[in-house]
């Protein structure tokens, strides 16, 4: 293993440490002394004056000063650049253009720039707006007679002046001829032959096939002094801990192939940075390569470190100790804003990186100390920050051994001088690759994460003195006690009035081994029933049976509800505080028994154990969202009305409810449900489904020793049967169901047929056909990630999962292609193996009828996975249809259909959907506002998910609930959930029967 156990440690020691505590040592290592810090600053500002006369020169620079890219017009231009080069169509491409720069004031920055390019550019944008906006006068009259190509036209040569700021060439022999233009004398390039990661096993073959002919390039003129950059997720489709295994050797003997290369041509060769749950795989690799005897003696071997990670300063010691001559480039970091969610989503204790731009700051020089006095470290600082190379010039004396490096198109003034005049050697990081493809990563990265840039952006802002621009990081983060930015809580923290549950850093190596390895030891009691569910192969209907019978008889219907009605006085009179305290008890239990309750979910519903984890923190929300929200709903509210009055509302518990939940949610949904039930005052005879009934049971033992009264919640188990008995007992009070249409439709016939039966609320969650649209300016490389996620997770077993996949014609070929790439990389099998993604369905019953149905549909197929031969595993599948119409009701499992639809037909495709008459879930992949505003108007849908998966609703940020077919609302995890498990009871008193209004016959006379 190329990372030693002590690297680890001090690794995990850091990763996720307090802020405070991180920037304790770091503080001290940045600071400087007073003498030291006048320096600085006096060479500093001259930086800044370098900058600032910048500014004025090269076409580039004017560019990014007419178009500030924190401007409204800067981000307008960005956004359009993201996206337009990719749009084949012509009548999406105007739709972009108008949703882009209609409200822009592109007008204002005509003939303002000193650059006849920039001006050109800005003609064209002047162009676009004229005709997509409001106004414009005789020359929108005069564009029109030459019609909506001239636009395009105008707009798209802006775009490709764009793609010249931000790219070097489009490929090698490009990127190295503007390399040898006059402005970038006495400059090398580190070129990165850059993109998306791969998602497809093609993807990561053309990537590597770039990098390899890249090097040889280069090679080829080796007087320049450039170098190659590579990413490790360009690579691999699969470059994931949970594939650790697998990818790990891939990827080594890949770069491996590269660095070897390198070294036969002579130049250097550096390892891009990636995100944090990918850098102790990157160390392996990396070490790994550093130690083959092939590149002893070769020096041209790097590597970039992130200095906005809380771990950069113990990867640069393990950098100095690889035993060899290690090019590492530190850089701020590229990720932000994603780690910062990441973390957020999975409910981890803290964040992997610096929540301020200054701490962020302390870090690299700190940092930038260690690697300037390492003593096999040859370093590379990639700043745009003048404070900060000055600083770094301060520490290296006299010392050249090292560079500096900044982004192509950025930062030019800052370093000119430092290597025509004083003998510095500075890098220009040059992307190169196609600029539809390259323009969009890039401006994602500048749109995403303004923090990297964010000195430039300073800069260009004219309010701010050199003083400010050159303050003291290390004073900003004394002066807040390296405390975290305040609006940037810890995930515990997040959701403000209830604490979020606590997730498992699954994608820690170390963590998702112990965890994978508790699931697998934590026995499971089923009576006898061991072969059914240690091993979900074999699971099978007689298997669920069997268990079906041993529970059934544990509860009898009517004598549950009998002890459930006998409990409901006492209980409903418990004041709400104290039903709420039992419930956040109830939380904390699950998350104390979560690796016991993860197993049974993973042995019992063939949960992966990323979903089983996701199973215990939804449950675990519900509890707490619901006891918060009792809090809030269920006090006496007092009303308005004639003085003399009281009037009072009061939201009190019905009675006794029937739950019947499902085994695709087997903790989450049971304990949502009756957790509602219980905290409105009511008690509960709850059927979980007869293939779940120990995590069911566990669930309620739990609730038990919570505090939930025994009587109050009593667990009956079986099939229809048992829930047909329940329902029809004229003695509850209410009905939660989660299930079918079909079923919740024969539930509402049975509460209703009864003319002695008191008319009794039914709240029904119900399944769809949801459908995801996607337009020619959705980005191919998203689609497929969100779209693999959404139909194949979980086996496609979720109310949620994507059935029908809607692609505009022009962009349907190359997103199937990819999609395919991707299903091929998918891994199906037991779901207690972290590696596994697609587990088996749920039971023999599920299995048979989706293989029937996927036969029946086997001319239609697009594409399909290997799956193995032994068990209840059904081949995620894409089905083509030849309309929407045709897919009619909902096949629970991994089966998507995909059809087409024509462009500027959104509206219509939207109702044609909505003619199905489901209304669950409904995804819209598009870079245009006004579809997604169109969506949202037309969309007769619970839960619309734009830009981003349609699974994983989250409680209390996401109800979840459908409509139509898919359900009777109100929304699980909503603000309006618990009324409906409420009766409403209106008390008016008159306060004056017993003689007189005191109140008002008390009032004084205001001051008369």
């Amino acid at each position: 293993m190329a990372l030693t156990s002590p690297a680890h440690d001090a690794l995990a020691k850091l990763h996720r440490a307090s802020e405070p505590d991180v920037l304790k040592p770091l503080m001290e290592r940045a600071r400087l002394g007073s003498d030291s810090r006048a320096r600085v600053l006096d060479h500093a500002a001259g930086l800044i004056a370098d900058l600032r006369a910048a500014q004025n020169r090269g076409w580039v620079n004017q560019f990014l000063q007419e178009y500030r890219l924190n401007s409204s017009e800067g981000i307008a231009l960005l956004s359009l650049a993201e996206a337009f080069l990719r749009v084949p169509d012509p009548e999406t491409a105007d739709l972009l253009i108008a949703d882009k720069l209609g409200d822009a004031d592109w007008r204002a920055h005509t003939g303002k720039s000193g650059s006849p390019f920039v001006n050109s550019a800005t003609w064209g944008l002047v162009v676009g707006r004229a005709v997509v906006g409001e106004g414009g006068g005789a020359l929108k009259r005069l564009i029109s007679r030459a019609g909506e190509p001239f636009v395009r036209q105008a707009v798209g040569a802006a775009m490709r002046l764009m793609g010249e700021v931000f790219v070097m060439g489009r490929n090698i022999a490009e990127a190295q001829k503007r390399m040898a233009r006059p402005e970038h004398k006495g400059f090398t390039a580190s070129f990165d032959m850059l993109g998306e990661a791969a998602r497809t096993r093609a993807d990561a073959e053309r990537y590597f096939e770039a990098y390899f002919n890249a090097i040889r390039a280069v090679g080829n003129d080796p007087k320049s002094g450039h170098s190659i950059s590579v990413k490790l997720s360009a690579l691999h489709p699969r470059y994931e801990v949970a594939h650790w295994d697998r990818c790990v050797p891939e990827l080594t003997d890949m770069l491996a192939q590269l660095a070897s290369e390198a070294a036969s041509q002579g130049i250097a060769l550096t390892v891009d940075a990636e995100e944090s749950d990918r850098l102790e795989m990157s160390l392996d690799i990396i070490g790994e390569v550093a130690r083959r005897p092939e590149l002893r003696g070769w020096d041209g071997y790097g590597m970039a470190v992130q200095a906005y990670g809380k771990r950069a300063r113990p990867v640069i010691d393990w950098a100095d100790d690889l035993g060899r001559v290690m090019n590492v480039r530190l850089v701020k970091g590229a990720y932000w804003d994603t780690e910062i969610k990441r973390t957020q989503v999975e409910g981890l204790e803290d964040y992997p990186l610096f929540t301020r731009k200054a701490a962020t700051d302390v870090s690299y020089l700190a940092c930038a100390r260690d690697m300037l006095e390492a003593c096999h470290i040859r370093p590379a600082f990639a700043s745009h920050n003048a404070l900060t190379v000055a600083t770094i010039l301060e520490w290296a004396g006299d010392s050249r051994d090292f560079e500096f490096q900044r982004l192509h198109g950025m930062g030019e003034g800052l370093y000119e001088r430092l290597v025509r005049e004083e003998g510095y050697h500075c890098r220009i990081y040059a992307p190169v690759g196609g600029h539809r493809d390259l323009l969009a990563y890039l401006v994602r990265r500048l749109l995403e994460n303004g923090a990297n840039s964010s000195f430039v952006h300073q800069l260009a802002d004219e309010r701010l003195s050199d003083e400010e621009l050159l303050a003291d990081p290390v004073e900003k983060v004394a002066a807040v006690g390296g405390a975290r930015h305040a609006s940037i809580p810890l995930p515990i923290d997040l959701m403000g009035a209830w604490r979020n549950s606590r997730g498992i850093d699954l994608a820690d190596r170390a963590i998702l081994a112990d965890t994978a390895r508790a699931i697998a030891d934590t026995p499971i009691d089923n009576r006898g029933t061991d072969a059914v569910h240690a091993n979900p192969r074999r699971a099978s209907g007689r298997g669920k049976r069997a268990i079906e019978a041993w529970t059934t008889s544990d509860n009898a219907v009517h004598e549950a509800v009998t002890r459930a009605q006998a409990a409901y006085p006492q209980w409903d009179r418990r004041p709400v505080e104290e039903r709420a305290a039992i419930m956040e008890r109830y939380a904390d239990l699950l998350e104390e028994n979560r690796i016991e309750l993860m197993a049974l979910c993973v042995k019992e519903a063939f949960k992966t154990i990323p979903d089983a984890l996701g199973e215990i923190r939804e449950a675990a929300d519900f509890c707490r969202y619901y006891a918060m929200q009792a809090r809030g709903v269920l006090p006496p509210r007092a009303l308005p009305g004639p003085t003399g009055e009281r009037n009072e509302l009061r939201l009190e518990g019905r009675g006794t409810w029937a739950t019947v939940s499902p085994w695709n949610f087997p903790l989450a949904i049971f304990t949502g449900q009756n957790v509602a039930a219980l905290v409105t005052g009511n008690t509960v005879v709850a059927k979980p489904a007869p293939q779940t009934p120990l995590i069911a049971r566990r669930a309620v033992e739990l609730a038990y020793e919570a505090g939930v009264p025994r009587d109050a919640y009593s667990l009956v188990t079986g099939g229809a049967d048992v829930g047909a008995e329940l329902i029809s007992d004229r003695r509850i009070a209410g009905v939660a169901f989660t299930g079918s249409t079909a079923t919740a439709k024969r539930i509402a016939h049975s509460v209703l047929a009864d003319d002695e039966r008191p008319i009794i609320p039914l709240i029904a969650e119900t399944g769809g056909v949801n459908a995801m649209i996607v337009d020619s300016t959705a980005l191919p490389e998203q689609v497929v990630v969100d779209v693999i996620t959404s139909a194949f997770r979980s086996a496609g077993q979720r109310c949620s999962a994507l059935r029908l996949l809607l692609l505009q014609e022009e962009v349907a070929p190359t997103i199937l292609e990819m999609l395919r790439g991707a299903m091929e990389t998918l891994i199906v099998g037991d779901p207690g193996d972290p590696a596994v993604d697609v587990p088996p369905v749920i039971d023999r019953d599920a299995y048979d009828r989706l293989m029937g149905y996927r036969e029946t549909k086997r001319p239609c197929w697009i594409a399909t996975v290997d799956v193995p031969e032994d068990g209840l595993f059904v081949p995620p599948t894409l089905i083509g249809l030849d309309a929407i119409e045709d897919l009619d009701r909902e096949w629970f499992g991994p089966l998507l259909h995909v059809a087409t639809w024509k462009a500027g037909a959104l509206v219509d495709t939207i109702e044609r959907v909505n003619a199905k008459r489901f209304g669950l879930t409904m995804g819209l992949h598009s870079r245009i506002a006004r579809s997604a505003e169109l969506a949202e108007q037309h969309a007769r849908i619970g839960n619309l998910y734009i830009n981003r998966s349609m699974i994983g609703a989250i409680v209390g940020s996401q109800p979840f609930g459908g409509e139509g077919m898919s359900g009777t609302g109100p929304k699980a995890g909503g603000p309006n959930y618990l009324p409906r498990f409420c009766a409403e009871r209106a008390v008016s008193v008159d306060t004056t029967s017993a003689g007189g209004n005191a109140t008002l016959l008390s009032m004084d006379e205001g001051g008369i």
